[in-house]
């Protein structure tokens, strides 16, 4: 008994001190002192031992697990204040200003392209504003001369909140704000996010970005607003873009159109993302209606001014050539790192 109370000490202060961690220290306590570690062990082997040396034998065995115990709590102390003071030093000594060591993040295609089509029309004369993403039926449609039960309703498939608010289906909802806030004459772009509860496929989602624009002064007319649009597409693209205008109708324009551009995906050939027409409408627009200029506040009979309904969402499928509009709001990031701009 006395051979293995010596041999598990001498055992015990060697591997005391290779320890260094807290983890080493608690693989100690457990290999030592644990229910089936080497000083408990001791304990139970005391039945074998002659009855005149059990209470000696008894007390060495007390006295080297009160040893083994303290000197483990002293070395799990003195580890943990090392630890401890480490880690002060290390963020006294961190560079808060240093750049970080991983990869940065990128800006979203569509963020792109708005800041981009933001930047055109601003050196036009266009402020840009903002809007909110939940507004009232007055501005997402009586103001835009779309009254209760109008049919023109049924075109946009909304999101109405218990509250009787909804969720903005189209940029346009801004249009009174922004008349009101300013007057005329006026040249202003207010992009934002959208939502419809639609089906989606490759050119439709729920969610969406759009940037509405209009633009109100003296005779103002329609060669004004393709000019503005022929302008900032070449501007995005870089080249100059085929469009054409088609009639279109929208409660808030007369006469509205639809402003389509040739598929940049397929070259006008025929695609599933340009529903293999050659075409992606892009931008219904028109001159604004004069009920519209009413409810903003600015008198008919004196302005003219058109107004147009830009997809972001579709402007950056054609700029980044993706097939697909669902990719954009997917999250993948594998897919959108082909897009990336940092």
């Amino acid at each position: 008994m006395e051979l293995d109370i010596e041999k598990i000490r001498q055992d015990f202060l060697r591997e005391l001190d290779k320890a260094a961690s807290a983890a080493d220290f608690e693989q100690l306590k457990v290999a030592y002192l644990g229910k089936k570690g080497r000083v408990t062990e001791l304990f139970k082997d005391l039945k074998n031992v002659e009855a005149q040396a059990k209470k000696a034998a008894g007390q060495q065995i007390n006295t080297l697990k009160e040893k083994v115990e303290s000197l483990i709590a002293e070395g799990a102390e003195k580890s943990r204040q090392a630890e401890e003071r480490r880690l002060v030093e290390e963020a006294e000594a961190y560079d808060f200003t240093r750049p970080a060591a991983y990869e940065q993040g990128s800006l979203h295609p569509i963020t792109v392209v708005q800041r981009e089509v933001e930047a055109v029309f601003a050196s036009m004369g266009f402020t840009i504003e903002d809007y909110v993403e939940i507004t009232d039926e007055y501005h997402c449609f009586e103001a835009l001369n779309i009254p209760k039960h109008h049919p023109a309703r049924d075109m946009q498939d909304t999101y109405f909140l218990d509250n009787g608010q909804v969720l903005k289906t189209h940029t346009s909802a801004a249009q009174n704000a922004i008349m009101r806030k300013y007057g005329a004459p006026l040249r202003a772009v207010f992009p934002g996010r959208c939502f419809r509860n639609e089906a989606t496929d490759a050119c439709h989602e729920n969610t969406f970005f759009q940037m509405e624009g209009i633009m109100i002064d003296t005779d103002i007319s329609i060669s004004n607003l393709i000019y503005f649009m022929k302008t900032m597409l070449s501007e995005v693209f870089h080249q100059e873009v085929e469009v054409r205008l088609r009639p279109g109708f929208f409660p808030f324009v007369e006469p509205g159109f639809e402003l389509d551009i040739k598929c940049l995906i397929c070259g006008g050939d025929g695609c599933p993302t340009c529903k293999q027409s050659g075409w992606l409408e892009l931008c219904p627009c028109g001159m604004i209606h004069t009920k519209v200029l009413e409810y903003g506040g600015i008198d008919p009979e004196k302005y003219t001014g058109f107004a147009f309904g830009l997809g972001l969402t579709r402007l950056a499928m054609m700029k980044y050539g993706i097939k697909d509009i669902r990719v954009l709001n997917s999250g993948n990031l594998k897919a959108m790192s082909q897009f990336t701009v940092r």
